[in-house]
């Protein structure tokens, strides 16, 4: 590998503000933000929207979509579209 052209990798604390959980990893992101961790040290701070400590698909608070509904109002709305009369 070349020496300076890549980033720097290291740890890096994730702040999920949906639901106030943050998870310490390592990664390339770097942030002015930082905070003190549990162990002691101090790590950048990335703060995002959603994590999977608030997706609905990791949580198992998903919407059931009724898709039958809505094939069944998608063809009362267009019955007679397109036809002659």
């Amino acid at each position: 590998m070349k020496s300076d052209i890549h980033p720097k990798y290291g740890p890096v604390v994730f702040r999920d503000l949906a639901s106030d959980t943050s998870f310490l990893t390592n990664s390339t992101a770097t942030s002015a933000k930082t905070i003190e961790w549990e162990d002691g040290n101090t790590y950048p701070l990335i703060e995002v929207e959603i994590s999977s400590a608030s997706h609905p698909f990791y949580t198992g608070k998903q919407r059931i979509m009724d898709s039958a509904g809505r094939v069944e109002r998608f063809n009362a709305r267009f019955k007679g579209f397109g036809s002659k009369k």
